[in-house]
């Protein structure tokens, strides 16, 4: 049975005991950085380990300026919102993806509007979606709209999937030809490589996240991305209250949020920062293994980089085949039964609750996919 052939390659590749699915490694500086900072007194959102998060993280990407704040969510509501969108505009995002993408769009009073992806890279495709504006959008003055609903199409998310780099040229072709503000969604991407340039930066503004779960975590936390200061300082300020520097007066000039990342999340981070070529070069041995362990059973097949793109691997992900998606829940539950942490994919966004009733272009690559994507055991730790 297929079921017991992944479960011996799993074991294979992992050895004997339990393996959650991805959990967070402290092998470096976190201890004697977050003492440091419980030292200092600075622990909520001023602080030494904020700026230089910050900076460090800019380093790395490669972008110009990098704002941390609380988590990925709050980084794609504000990203948004200085890409532009108001209530009411739709803002084009994945299917397939972590409702927090959703989430975001929702709470500017935006209304997702959801595209299809590739099954070779599982992020938004740009073909379909160009097929799907063609028929959908109508230019009103130097905008388009939706000519079913009357709203203005303002953005796109483009999600890099467990960690794997979409198809950015083409996506970046239909949002300039679409007049629409490129905001990525680069929450499980950190590492992560597009012709040899970090994901999160090729839109008018990136966010990342650091969860728990994350390639690397400061507990709670994400950040911005941007290349454009004017931007990065629009965000710190209304990540910071939209409160007006002043010695001792309270002073906001507009409605801002109080999202910025504290000192004592920053401490973890710089530390895991400085882990993560380890952690990406142990994320790609573990693939190895998984190849190695997986490379005779015909119904699946491992979830690999797409072409000129290196990918974090993130969440190590199993593809059954067509006709086997039937077996989907029955290996799902018999690798969790033997201690071999396993998830499906995220149920798509159009069919929650909370966005049934939002736009949508045809789904039929996600709405087979969903059936058949594992996520593995993918600890930076296992290999």
């Amino acid at each position: 049975m297929v079921v017991d052939s992944i479960i011996n390659a799993l074991r294979n590749a992992l050895g004997e005991g339990n393996f959650p699915l991805h959990e967070p490694r402290f092998t470096g500086n976190e201890q004697h950085y977050v003492q440091e900072c419980i030292a200092s007194t600075y622990v909520s959102s001023v602080g030494a380990y904020v700026d230089r998060f910050e900076s460090e993280l800019a380093a790395y990407t490669g972008a110009r300026r990098a704002v941390a704040v609380v988590n990925g969510t709050a980084a794609l509501q504000v990203a948004l919102q200085l890409g532009g969108v108001k209530e009411n505009d739709e803002v084009i995002i994945p299917a397939l993806t972590f409702v927090a993408t959703a989430n975001a769009v929702q709470h500017l009073g935006a209304v997702p509007h959801f595209a299809d992806s590739e099954e070779y890279t599982l992020g938004l495709d740009p073909r379909a979606l160009r097929d799907w504006l063609k028929s959908v959008a109508e230019p009103a003055g130097d905008e388009y709209r939706n000519r079913q609903t009357g709203r203005r199409i303002k953005a796109l998310v483009p999600m890099h999937t467990f960690g794997h780099p979409c198809d950015l040229e083409g996506l970046l072709a239909v949002a300039h030809d679409y007049r629409l503000n490129l905001v990525e969604d680069a929450a499980e991407s950190l590492g992560s490589l597009y012709h040899g340039q970090h994901t999160g930066t090729f839109g008018l503004l990136g966010t990342v996240s650091f969860n728990g779960n994350k390639i690397i975590t400061t507990g709670g936390g994400g950040a911005i991305l941007t290349n454009d200061d004017r931007l990065a300082d629009h965000a710190k300020h209304l990540t910071t209250t939209a409160k007006l520097p002043h010695r001792w007066d309270y002073e906001h000039d507009e409605v801002g949020y109080n999202f910025r990342m504290p000192n004592l999340n920053a401490a973890l981070g710089c530390a895991q920062l400085e882990q993560l070529p380890e952690f990406l070069a142990s994320k790609r041995r573990l693939m190895g293994r998984y190849q190695a362990a997986m490379k005779d059973i015909a119904e699946v097949r491992l979830m690999t980089e797409p072409s000129n793109s290196d990918s974090n691997y993130w969440l190590q992900t199993l593809v059954l085949v067509d006709a086997i998606a039937d077996q989907r829940d029955g290996i799902l539950q018999a690798t969790n039964d033997a201690g071999l942490m396993t998830r499906p994919a995220w149920r798509l966004m159009h069919q929650l609750a909370p966005h049934q009733e939002c736009p949508r272009a045809p789904l039929p690559v996600v709405e087979s996919l969903a059936q058949r994507l594992i996520n593995l055991p993918s600890s930076a730790g296992l290999a």
